[in-house]
């Protein structure tokens, strides 16, 4: 598809939303158009606690409000000037969305969507970065294309993960895995399961010896399969063949394909449905919701499942709380023989159409900016990750920052973290990785003197049973992310066929693969053939021409000439 052809697509997705509103009968609000070229209060007010100034602020997920006495935004606010008024997502975020974009009533400040771009709910950071954000400008310097959205070439999100300008600190690791207890591990001497089979013998081994776990009945494996968090059903197959994340597609030479209707998808739900079949599926994996899911996890009475560890560390948390170390998680790099070398972890690839943009209806767009120009100066990262120096960690002679026992408790704290850490802004914020300028690690998971200190007895023994530093270790070393990667951050384009038949096939896959996981063995073939023949009806190929259409455009664009 050609430029032109681009613009005039999103151009009459824009146009197919203003109309709604209109017959809607929708006044917009007190909606202000931003282009390019102009901002809101271009002159921008200064940033000081002189000049009280509110952002108000979505977040695209479910979460807790800090405390009204937490004390980072507290000192944001006495040194700033700047209080932060956030809105969590409740129940199902495709609606919300819908809902602001009809009224067209938006904060100031949102969680990045490719819905919003379509729809003019947010304005382009280029200018307003250059003129007024020098710090922002610096981060994000080497990745000021690949942040360009390749259908107007305009910026419109920073992105909050991926932009190093360091090293890359490597002792935790929040990716996807199949993860199992490590109390199942430690039953069994510590085996290494390589494969599917290997790992599902374990978790049925352990379930049958140990039927409930605290009073409650043991889950052998739970899946999450609600609103966009539904790669716990849908991504396995392509790391199953040792291939990482690229979303929805597997990529070879630079050209995707999708991997839904392939024989190495069936393979595994086919195996999903041998282990439903020997009772070791959640019941409910299903119908539940992720409040659902979080509660299961943070019980202890789940073995094992397939997610990505950020998606789940509050559970993880959780039981850390609870005094149940031995029920958190080892992350396992699966495959389905051992001829191939698992791709799991990956190196740090800038998190596009992430992290906040800047909306039409935002009160003053250059004080924003301005503000979380000041917020990724390295003082204000510091205070944001590690805390108040002498309350939540120490600096000793060497310089080096660690951390007494109680501190660390403290920071796996939900509650304590509440009051005491700025987690639902810098989530989503720009942010700097790897290392400070000292040679800290930007995070205090990553410090690897504070990381082996950190480790409880327990762990340590786990560790020591595989010979290893840290769970990083259980998966192999990454190799260089291809310039175009990951194909999963294309931006569709609202209201595209591509955008159709994607969002078509993700209905199909949240159909028929729960169907064929709990049908009967008997019943899988024919529930399989009839999910193939509804993919083949969709337009896959408006899908795969566009996320080949951008691989290339990344790979002409991105490559260092």
């Amino acid at each position: 598809m050609g430029d032109r052809k681009r613009v005039l697509l999103r151009f009459g997705a824009v146009l197919l939303l203003a109309l709604s509103v209109t017959v809607a009968g929708c006044s917009g609000g007190n909606t202000k158009g931003t282009d390019a070229g102009t901002t809101n209060n271009a002159g921008g007010s200064e940033v000081g606690p002189e000049q009280p100034f509110e952002i108000s602020v979505f977040l695209g997920e479910a979460g807790q409000q800090p405390t009204a006495d937490n004390k980072i935004y507290k000192k944001i606010k006495d040194e700033l000037g700047v209080t932060f008024k956030f809105e969590f997502l409740a129940g199902d975020k495709n609606q919300k969305l819908g809902v602001m974009i009809a009224g067209a009533d938006y904060p100031d400040m949102i969680t990045a969507d490719t819905k919003l771009t379509a729809a003019g709910a947010v304005i382009p950071l280029e200018d307003i970065i250059e003129q007024h954000a020098p710090n922002l400008k610096k981060h994000f310097e080497k990745y000021w294309n690949q942040m360009k959205d390749p259908n107007d070439g305009h910026i419109y999100y920073l992105p909050n993960y991926g932009a190093y300008n360091s090293e890359v600190s490597d002792t935790y690791y929040s990716g996807p895995a199949f993860w199992i207890q490590k109390a199942v591990l430690k039953e069994f001497n510590y085996p290494t399961p390589k494969t599917l089979d290997e790992y599902f013998e374990l978790i049925a081994k352990y379930k049958e010896k140990y039927p409930t776990i605290d009073g409650q009945p043991t889950i052998g494996f739970e899946i999450l399969n609600y609103d966009w968090k539904n790669w716990g059903l849908l991504n396995p197959p392509q790391h199953l063949i040792g291939h990482p994340n690229d979303g929805g597609v597997v990529v070879n030479d630079g050209v995707g394909e999708i991997f839904a209707d392939k024989d190495y998808a069936k393979d595994y739900y086919q195996k999903l449905n041998e282990v439903n079949a020997q009772g070791l599926l959640d019941k409910e994996a299903f119908t539940q919701n992720y409040d659902q899911y979080m509660a299961k996890l943070s019980s202890g009475a789940v073995l094992g499942m397939f997610d990505q560890h950020w998606n789940f560390g509050s559970a993880v948390d959780s039981l850390k709380t609870q005094d149940k170390l031995e029920r958190t998680y080892v992350g396992l790099p699966l495959v389905y023989d051992l001829s191939t070398k698992d791709y799991y972890r990956d190196r740090p690839s800038l998190n596009l159409n992430n992290g906040f943009g800047i909306t039409v209806n935002a009160k003053d767009p250059v004080k924003i900016i301005k503000v979380l120009d000041k917020l990724i100066e390295e003082d204000w990262q510091k205070l944001l990750t590690w805390g108040v120096e002498g309350e939540d960690y120490q600096v000793n002679e060497e310089g080096r920052f660690i951390k007494t026992q109680e501190q660390r408790d403290n920071a796996s704290d939900a509650t304590w973290k509440l009051a005491n850490k700025a987690d639902a802004y810098y989530g989503t914020a720009p942010k700097i990785e790897g290392y400070f300028s000292d040679g800290n690690a930007t995070a205090a998971s990553n410090q690897p003197e504070e990381y082996q200190a950190s480790l409880k007895p327990f762990d340590k023994e786990v560790l020591d049973a595989y010979g290893f530093n840290s769970y990083v270790d259980f998966f192999s070393p990454p190799p260089e992310n291809p310039i175009y990667y990951p194909a999963w951050s294309v931006d569709l384009v609202e209201g595209s066929p591509a955008k159709i038949a994607n969002t078509k096939l993700n209905e199909l896959s949240t159909k028929y693969l729960p169907k064929a996981i709990l049908a009967t063995t008997t019943e899988f073939e024919a529930t399989w053939k009839e999910y193939v023949s509804e993919i083949q009806k969709l337009d896959i190929k408006a899908y795969e021409d566009r996320i080949n259409e951008v691989l290339k455009w990344r790979i002409d664009n991105w490559t260092v000439k």
